[in-house]
């Protein structure tokens, strides 16, 4: 008898077991219809995902607007086909079968636009919305309108409690269950606050304790809690299954999930999970976002820290402290520096870092030519795939800028992911991953490099969970 019991997911019994949705074509139509085909909930990603031809190839984007604004629109267009072509992909795979979810991420630009584009061409199809990344006050009031569940992501009962008050307690009928993500083990962007600390991790069952307390008093107690962040095998967490003070709960499985013969990550990245070990994976804060994030320790992020480490303050007027000259840019403007970080950016420019890159913060990064034109090049091409990028300041609001100067310390997210997902080199783009990803090294099932089918996996969670050992 299997110790996992069917759950009302999205208006039907199913496994309690979703597909963790990932952010650039981290899962696609495939993914999530093979989880869905295996009596699970998949999850395709609605974050600029590809689309094709009416002879199914794919499409490259390529965008010819002249400024930001135009190649905005251009983005939001695509975003829109994408949505739509692997939601129509996942129900073909299901053959009816599971759950079909849509995850974006509310930080994106013109998500609301995107996500009732999507909608309105696939009744029948999507099932569910999961969103995080922001507080998603209006998820409720789009997914009612369309008649699909919402599940917000969400990393404390504060949150929650949140935009249960300001919005959610009015479309109660629609909430499908409330995603718990642990701001400290989730792979990609996570919901830590600012008054939390990325170094000293919470107990993740007394904070699901009181989410769960929170639903309660707003009479949610039949409502599931999907605990998402760290989660291997069901296994380690059989002791929440029938806890009163948890109640009804499903796993959703992210890092875990990018390995199998559907996840459309190329192989290179495949290979890379098999081969990570303990603390290859950490949280970062280069994100253009402006949220931590989890990712590989990779060549990418090994630059990102690099790139920051070569850091000084700066002067535009000369001070007690601030007194030796140096000049900088295209212009070659004078500003100043203390003794001693002088000493530091002409072991630098020696070093062949000659160029200078000024922060919003009043500090100077030293890279190399190569750098300081990608950095540049990013910049002037942003296409604003973010409400708020800190990267090229693109603000939705303004169109333009947020009002603030563009901070190179950060890197374009859209053309990086979607480098990685198409086959560029994995060690040099920013490659995503929970911490629980050593563990794909160290587990007797991806033994000789196995990458098991979706439905292997689904049958493999079941059996570990059963196993006596």
């Amino acid at each position: 008898m299997s110790l996992l019991k069917p759950l009302l997911i999205s208006g039907r019994e199913i496994l309690p077991l979703i597909e963790g949705g990932k952010g650039i074509g981290g899962t696609d139509g495939k993914s999530s219809g093979a989880w869905a085909a295996a009596g699970g909930a998949g999850t395709f990603s609605a974050v600029y995902a590809d689309f094709y031809d009416e002879k199914g190839n794919f499409v490259p984007v390529i965008y010819r607007g002249k400024n930001r604004e135009e190649r905005h629109e251009e983005l939001v267009h695509n975003a829109i086909l994408g949505g739509i072509a692997q939601a129509k992909i996942a129900h073909d795979i299901s053959s009816g079968n599971g759950r079909i979810h849509l995850n974006i991420l509310w930080g994106l630009s013109s998500v609301e636009r995107i996500l009732e584009g999507v909608l309105e061409k696939t009744s029948g199809l999507i099932h569910g919305i999961t969103c995080g990344a922001g507080l998603p006050f209006r998820l409720a009031e789009i997914a009612s309108k369309y008649k699909v569940y919402y599940y917000p992501i969400v990393s404390s009962a504060k949150a929650f409690s949140v935009l249960w008050k300001r919005a959610y307690s009015r479309v109660r009928e629609w909430l499908g269950g409330v995603v718990y993500e642990d701001p400290w083990i989730a792979g990609g962007h996570n919901g830590l606050s600012n008054s939390e600390d990325p170094n000293a991790p919470e107990s993740p069952y007394a904070r699901v304790v009181m989410l769960r307390r929170a639903m309660v008093e707003c009479g949610l107690h039949d409502v599931p809690v999907i605990i998402a962040g760290g989660v291997w095998s069901l296994r380690d967490w059989i002791n929440w299954m029938d806890d009163p003070a948890i109640g009804p709960i499903a796993f959703q499985f992210g890092t875990r999930s990018l390995l199998t013969k559907e996840s459309p990550i190329p192989d290179g990245w495949k290979k890379e999970l098999l081969e990570i070990r303990q603390g290859d994976v950490s949280l970062n804060h280069f994100s253009p976002t402006g949220f931590y994030s989890s990712a590989i320790r990779n060549n990418f992020i090994k630059e990102l820290e690099e790139r920051n480490f070569r850091q000084v303050p700066y002067s535009l007027t000369q001070n007690e402290k601030m007194i030796i000259p140096i000049p900088v840019g295209q212009r070659q403007r004078i500003v100043y520096l203390t003794q001693d970080d002088s000493e530091k950016v002409k072991f630098w420019i020696e070093s062949g870092f000659t160029e200078a890159l000024r922060t919003p913060d009043s500090t100077l990064i030293f890279v190399d030519t190569d750098r300081f034109n990608r950095v540049r090049t990013d910049q002037n091409d942003c296409v604003g795939c973010l409400a708020y990028c800190r990267f090229s300041n693109w603000s939705l609001d303004s169109k333009m800028t947020e009002g603030k100067s563009p901070d190179p310390r950060s890197y374009c997210i859209r053309k990086t992911l979607d480098a990685i997902i198409h086959g560029d080199d994995v060690r040099s783009n920013l490659m995503f991953s929970g911490t629980v990803g050593y563990k794909f090294s160290e587990d007797p099932f991806y033994a000789n490099g196995f990458v098991p089918t979706v439905k292997q996996l689904i049958e493999r969670l079941q059996e570990e969970l059963n196993s006596k050992d």
